[in-house]
């Protein structure tokens, strides 16, 4: 582990948890006012076929029949926003597993498009919805980016995450990944690395996998999990060994580039202009769907952590927000300083700009000390990232998330009897999943 990651994670650990303080108000009201230029639309589907144990994003087991009523208030909440004054640029659909309803997710589109002038769309989905009838609708339907959560191409560390059974074995993925390749613009493929039991071997048995697929796009993450989701993890697979990290980020930088282009510091892209659902160009951005973050004009927002409050709101006329937190100027110069580097450059002309003199003062510390730990170097036309600082980035974006996740967790315990009530209502055969059938069309 080098001699800096235990000093920076402690630095950033607590600097994020501050951060992320949300105090939840079900009477809480608010409407953002909408930025002059079109933003980036986040929209949240959290259904899933299975629950994995080691996620902790917001999901619940996909249930037809009460999932209609959440894609009708998802359509209107949008519609709050439109009339609101928003208008979106890029739409990233996110879960759960949004492909788990085509006909909903497909509609959900088209009442955006209709609405705003969207230039590009990316949803994630799982390898087992590869299904060349749904990939097309999915086109036909203004999807750009197709991001497919694989993890691993090890049978065994698939087994030990629960998504052998649920997704197929590796050899299966990669058939599928295969005869996806050219139907989107962007094919990416999600992976995670310093997992429970991986080894350099493995690594490198997934990295040749991906170069033998040669797809558009991958995304390495480290494994980022809240605390229930690593105590499931630890019982089905154990712990991950944080001394692996730094060698296997070297790796992965060794073998994807420069075949790769580090679009961000754990985002690799074959062309130019690919989306990276991490990189956000516009200032502000808009989060729909029970559990959604949005950040506009200075501020954080999240939606209401309860499905059925959520609907319940929506359907009354409001938007799902119900927290709050106004960012200092210092902790917007912060999160720009760390959103946007993340990418591997920082444009003096967008500082000069946004902040003027006032980033160089205000955040003269963080800016010397990733300087001295050679973390960044800074030219004529901004900063960027060394192959150093580009680690420390990665080790700081997980964190962020991390705090997120947390967030999450707090939010969820809110609301865990509902939660658990609406999981135990629905149960997917995985004799289903294996014969990679829709939910909702299998026996």
């Amino acid at each position: 582990m080098p001699w800096f990651e235990g000093p920076l994670l402690t630095v950033v650990r607590r600097e994020f948890a501050a951060a992320m303080r949300f105090a939840e108000d079900d009477t809480f009201e608010v409407m953002p006012k909408p930025p002059a230029a079109p933003c980036q639309l986040y929209v949240h589907v959290p259904f899933c076929e299975v629950l994995c144990p080691f996620c902790s994003f917001h999901r619940v087991r996909f249930n037809a029949s009460k999932s209609k009523r959440y894609f009708d208030a998802l359509r209107r909440e949008i519609a709050l926003y439109h009339d609101a004054g928003f208008r979106f640029c890029d739409v990233y659909v996110g879960g759960g597993t949004p492909t788990v309803d085509a006909d909903e997710l497909i509609e959900t589109l088209a009442a955006v498009r209709a609405r705003s002038p969207v230039r590009s769309i990316s949803v994630e989905t799982n390898p087992n919805h590869l299904q060349p009838e749904l990939m097309q609708r999915l086109r036909d339907a203004g999807v750009r980016r197709l991001s497919v959560g694989v993890q691993s191409f090890d049978d065994g560390l698939l087994a030990g995450m629960e998504r052998l059974e649920k997704y197929g074995h590796a050899e299966q993925i990669r058939e599928r990944l295969a005869a996806a390749k050219g139907i989107f613009p962007t094919l990416n493929v999600d992976m995670i690395f310093n997992l429970p039991g991986q080894t350099l071997a493995m690594l490198d048995h997934d990295l040749d996998v991906l170069q033998s697929l040669g797809v558009d796009q991958v995304s390495f993450y480290p494994l980022m999990t809240a605390p229930s989701a690593r105590h499931a993890m630890q019982k089905s697979m154990g712990l991950s060994d944080a001394r692996l990290r730094h060698p296997m980020y070297g790796r992965i930088l060794d073998r994807m580039l420069p075949a790769y282009r580090a679009a961000s510091a754990w985002c690799f892209s074959r062309g130019e202009g690919m989306f990276d659902e991490y990189i956000i160009e516009q200032d502000d951005y808009v989060g729909v769907g029970s559990g959604a973050f949005s950040y506009v004009g200075g501020a954080m927002y999240s939606t209401t952590f309860s499905l059925q409050h959520y609907c319940r709101r929506v359907e009354g006329g409001h938007n799902g927000i119900t927290q709050r937190r106004s960012l200092s100027l210092k902790e917007r110069m912060r999160y720009d300083f760390l959103v946007r580097l993340f990418g591997g450059t920082l444009d003096r002309a967008y500082i000069e700009r946004r902040w003027g003199r006032a980033f160089a003062v205000r955040l003269a510390p963080e800016l010397l000390a990733m300087r001295l730990l050679g973390a960044t170097r800074h030219d004529a036309d901004g900063i960027r990232l060394t192959r150093r600082g580009m680690y420390c980035w990665m080790l700081m974006m997980a964190e962020f998330f991390n705090a997120v996740n947390d967030v999450r967790e707090r939010m969820r315990a809110h609301v865990r009897q509902e939660l658990d009530a609406w999981n135990e209502e629905v149960r997917v055969p995985l004799s289903a999943l294996g014969r990679g059938a829709v939910p909702g069309t299998a026996d």
